[in-house]
């Protein structure tokens, strides 16, 4: 074809009207992208932006035409070349930015969906972050602009940089309420559970991950993945009350029998000791972020495990020494007594230490105390009923109460046939050690 800067020049000195000046462009963009594999395709394309964006043409054929190139055009290329022209456009459009600001948000979308597609989260996280959302001159609604910041914060995401992700989050959170989309309102709520997930809030996370669990907006695909997500929080989170509400809400639900990590959850809910052979099993479902290493050493699979058998044991023992505890959890004795603290300061764990005789001891929760003194409450209550029926019908309960004494009577003497052996066999709760 004839030399493009020419024909450039003469559309644009004709003095065409708006619409025939774009019919006129179009007309030679058309011409371009016939044969795109052409070595002057990039070029061509390069000096229409120059020609497009010089205040010789009028703005709106300009807006237009920046317009109609960026969604009938560049998506015929290849993604480089598609990629090279939409970062040309944007540095040229930067001279111009406020003239083109909706423009200039079309072409950032556009290289942000090329990068997502070629998993290069950071460039796309940062092509979006480029928009000027807050500053616009033009007013943008409060669902584009929780769009953009979503879309920049689950990029992070993908990125594994939650601080990233946190700052837009954030700006999100300001915007939410705002929001009648309820899939935006859903991608907040997803976006914000992976980044308390990230910062080791493993309780809310849980929270947050089962309360998608249960939108029936989410596809039930997403609501089991959502679901074994709080799973796998909940178990990793710190041992403590609040784990345990959230352990036992999980654990009745009944959806979370079909999660490959119930069997961790039956056995941290009903406090039974965690085995390395479960732990490990458990690991293969856990997520790069989720299988870091604290600060004492540990992993955070390991550190939560350690935790959770301190508690089981809690229920076993009423005191027990460093040296069998940490022989019972797998750790050096300064380890244990290191970790048992902490849970008594962080009110995690009952007890108190006797650091002269390297003695942990345990105490009833106030819980169990409540329990208690609840059963004996309701015991009273019955034997004032009691009483009350025996003062109206004293004959009857006479001949129920011999009744029940036969009855008690003759399983006690059942009870004599059992054998020493088997009695011997019996394992009593508590050991004392002081």
């Amino acid at each position: 074809m004839a030399n493009i800067v020419e024909q450039l020049q003469v559309a644009v000195n004709k003095g065409l009207s708006p619409k025939d000046l774009i019919d006129r462009f179009k007309s030679i963009l058309d011409e371009i992208i016939k044969d795109p594999k052409q070595p002057q395709t990039i070029d061509n394309f390069k000096k229409i932006l120059d020609a497009v964006v010089d205040d010789k043409i009028i703005l709106v054929a300009s807006r237009q035409l920046l317009t109609d190139l960026c969604t009938s055009y560049l998506n015929r290329l290849t993604s480089e070349q598609a990629k090279e022209v939409a970062l040309y456009a944007l540095e040229r459009i930067a001279a111009r930015a406020i003239s083109f600001e909706d423009q200039g948000g079309l072409y950032r979308n556009f290289l942000a969906d090329i990068y997502e597609h070629e998993e290069n989260w950071r460039e796309a996280a940062k092509v979006l972050c480029g928009a000027s959302l807050e500053s616009a001159q033009k007013p943008l609604s409060p669902d584009y602009k929780l769009k953009t910041y979503l879309r920049i914060a689950r990029l992070y995401l993908e990125d594994d940089d939650p601080v990233q992700a946190e700052v837009f989050i954030n700006r999100a959170s300001l915007l939410q309420n705002d929001t009648r989309d309820e899939q935006l309102q859903i991608l907040y709520r997803a976006c914000y559970a992976r980044i308390l997930d990230y910062k080791r809030k493993f309780v809310e996370a849980a929270q947050r991950y089962n309360e998608l669990s249960l939108k029936s907006i989410v596809s039930s695909e997403e609501r089991m993945r959502a679901l074994n997500n709080a799973l796998i929080c909940a178990i990793l989170a710190p041992a403590g009350p609040h784990r345990s509400r959230m352990l036992g809400t999980l654990f009745k639900d009944e959806r979370s029998q079909q999660s490959q990590a119930y069997s961790m959850l039956n056995k941290m809910y009903l406090e039974r000791i965690i085995s390395p052979h479960d732990a490990k099993q458990f690991e293969s479902l856990l997520a790069a972020h989720q299988k870091a290493t604290t600060a004492d050493g540990y992993t955070i699979l390991q550190r939560a495990v350690i935790e959770h058998n301190l508690v089981a044991v809690s229920k076993i023992y009423t005191n027990i020494t460093f040296a069998q505890l940490g022989g019972l959890l797998g750790i050096l004795s300064e380890k244990s007594e290191k970790i048992a603290s902490q849970m008594i300061s962080e009110g995690r764990l009952s007890g108190f230490v006797d650091q002269i005789e390297s003695v942990l001891h345990f105490q009833a929760s106030e819980q169990l105390a409540q329990w208690d003194r609840r059963i004996e409450s309701f015991c009273v209550q019955v034997n004032q009923v009691l009483d009350k029926i025996q003062a109206v019908h004293p004959d009857w309960c006479q001949k129920t109460m011999a009744l029940v004494e036969e009855n008690i009577s003759a399983s006690t003497n059942d009870d004599d046939d059992i054998g020493v052996a088997e009695i011997n066999t019996t394992t009593a709760k508590p050991m004392d050690v002081s």
